[in-house]
């Protein structure tokens, strides 16, 4: 299958293809005789997989990975249970900071919606900060 129709499979675009290609995340396609990629079909499965994981938020680093382990002839699935495990603690960590920071934007806003601005101290950048 050329890049074009395997692109369109997997809905990504051809610059994304050769991308992932360059990266190590999909083998090199072989070359017909005009010189165009030839995909072999199991391509578009590989592709997909990539998207799910990216949009599980995994780098392309830790994608490698997991298809190494799967390219070596073993299953993965311990491997991706353990990334997952660590995702989930790094995004439990990032919703944490994030809602100590809405609560400190929050804090700033009700003293700056409180406050008079007529009052502001001069020598200060601003009170609200």
């Amino acid at each position: 299958m050329r890049i074009g129709e395997a692109a369109a499979a997997a809905g990504l675009t051809t610059k994304t293809i050769r991308f992932y290609e360059d990266r190590g995340l999909l083998p090199p396609a072989e070359r017909a005789s005009n010189g165009y990629r030839d995909y072999a079909h199991d391509t578009v499965s590989r592709l997909e997989f990539i998207r799910r994981s990216q949009m599980a938020g995994l780098t392309l680093a830790q994608i490698q990975d997991i298809l190494r382990i799967r390219d070596a002839g073993s299953t993965p699935c311990l491997h991706v249970r353990d990334v997952l495990a660590r995702q989930l603690m790094d995004l439990d960590r990032q919703i944490a900071e994030i809602m100590a920071l809405r609560a400190t934007v929050a804090r700033y806003h009700a003293a700056a919606e409180a406050a008079d601005p007529e009052s502001c101290d001069p020598e200060r950048i601003c009170s609200y900060l």
